[in-house]
């Protein structure tokens, strides 16, 4: 069968990898990619914001599966486009987007159906914000309602830091993401990433996977779109996951049902385990960027064939098996980064890399110029490995990034910190 890929970051490059590796695949397209998606797949210079173009070129190479990528073509209503024209898509609607385009209307969700969450409210102008802030106190978090590229969360540990949040956002600092506001309560726990294919009627757990949102080692200063992670999270145990699958995503799913338009695609559930037990802190509405790279570095099960199972309705009666191996990713960012990061600067040393067992670099924000791979973007390679054991996956990865040719840029000395001390700590 032959399949488009929409989008061109790391979690793509990971996606293009394990599609193409699909028995059932004849032929794999993506738009707009990347030179390391370029290896697996046809780039094709498709606007992938023109819906009808979409749909043409779809229509013109015989595309039998569309699969989205990014939020933002989800929440544009990408799918729905394409479904009105008869072209098969993974993803959900524009309307169930809205899980992860509207931090508001999944929290009004929750709290209309008792998914558990954050105590919140929701603020479309800034002294109503800051006046309940002052009645909370710190420490809070600040959100932007719209999408933000994983920036639109401050953690505010002091009141000047929560007002200062509000100001930023509602001066335009994140843009249109920031027009209004959700402020919750502080979660205390430990945060893991959870995965559902779904189907709009049957959810398939997949695997699990922590992340590293700050920009700096420690977890310190700002947070990113994430500059690390690795695979599984230890404290989603077979019992967290069924807690989850029935306190959140089940109760999800049968919600929006509920209100007439069903979630077929991905639910990533970022949560917080707590005393009481998950809660959820926000969905994604895609596979995550860059916990994407470590599971499908552990997946043993064709990717297409699940992918086709949750457009088809067939997922009640599929699985999914997992390497017994950790994986753990690190990402490579252009000095800069989270702000403004410099573009342009040379990459080399990758071409030696490739074919090393237990081993993958994948593109994100890279692209080619005069022969020579540059970077162009903020995150830009996502060095991943696998082993025993996640100790293991990240002295493999380490020693991969050591060996990258890259000047302009930088990157985090401690993924899997936490999970390196609990194997520290368990073997004593």
């Amino acid at each position: 069968m032959n399949v488009l890929l929409i989008g061109g970051g790391g979690r793509e490059h990971a996606l293009a990898w394990a599609i193409s590796a699909s028995p059932l695949l004849t032929t794999l397209y993506c738009a707009p990619g990347n030179p390391g998606i370029a290896e697996v797949a046809t780039l094709v210079p498709v606007d992938v914001t023109d819906h009808a173009a979409v749909a043409a070129f779809c229509a013109a190479a015989g595309i039998d599966l569309v699969v989205v990528g990014p939020e933002a073509p989800l929440v544009a209503g990408l799918v729905d486009d394409l479904n009105a024209r008869g072209i098969k898509a993974f993803g959900p609607t524009r309307f169930a987007a809205q899980l992860e385009g509207s931090k508001g209307f999944t929290k009004d969700l929750c709290r209309d159906f008792g998914i558990p969450t954050a105590a919140y409210e929701r603020f479309t102008a800034p002294e109503p914000a800051k006046a309940y802030i002052r009645a909370q106190g710190a420490p809070i978090v600040i959100k932007a309602d719209g999408l933000a590229a994983g920036k639109g969360v401050v953690v505010a540990m002091t009141l000047g830091e929560a007002l200062d949040a509000v100001d930023m956002m509602f001066s335009g600092g994140l843009g249109e993401a920031g027009a209004a506001v959700v402020v919750e309560e502080f979660m205390t726990g430990e945060e893991a990433s959870f995965f559902a294919l779904c189907d709009g009627e049957n959810a398939l757990a997949l695997a699990t996977a922590q992340d590293h949102k700050q920009v700096g080692d420690g977890d310190t200063g700002p947070n990113t779109g994430g500059m690390g992670a690795y695979s599984p999270a230890a404290v989603m145990t077979p019992e967290m996951v069924e807690r989850t699958m029935a306190a959140i995503i089940r109760p999800t799913l049968a919600a929006m049902t509920a209100k007439g338009h069903p979630f077929q695609g991905v639910l990533f559930a970022g949560l917080m385990i707590t005393a009481e037990g998950p809660k959820l802190i926000e969905y994604n509405c895609r596979f995550g960027d860059p916990e994407c790279q470590v599971l499908m570095m552990r997946l043993k099960d064709d990717l297409l064939t699940l992918l086709l199972g949750a457009v088809d309705g067939q997922l009640k009666t599929m699985s999914a098996r997992w390497y017994d191996a950790a994986a753990l990713t690190v990402v490579m960012a252009a000095k800069g980064y989270p702000g403004a990061p410099e573009k342009g600067s040379v990459i080399g040393g990758l071409d030696p890399l490739k074919g090393l067992d237990g081993v993958a670099v994948f593109h994100a924000g890279t692209a080619l110029k005069d022969g020579l791979l540059v970077a162009n973007g903020g995150r830009v390679l996502n060095v991943t490995a696998t082993g025993a054991s996640v100790a293991e996956a990240q002295a493999k990865a380490y020693e991969t990034v050591a060996r990258v040719d890259w000047p302009g840029g930088f990157f985090r000395h401690d993924i899997g910190w936490r999970a390196v001390e609990r194997e520290r700590a368990a073997k004593r």
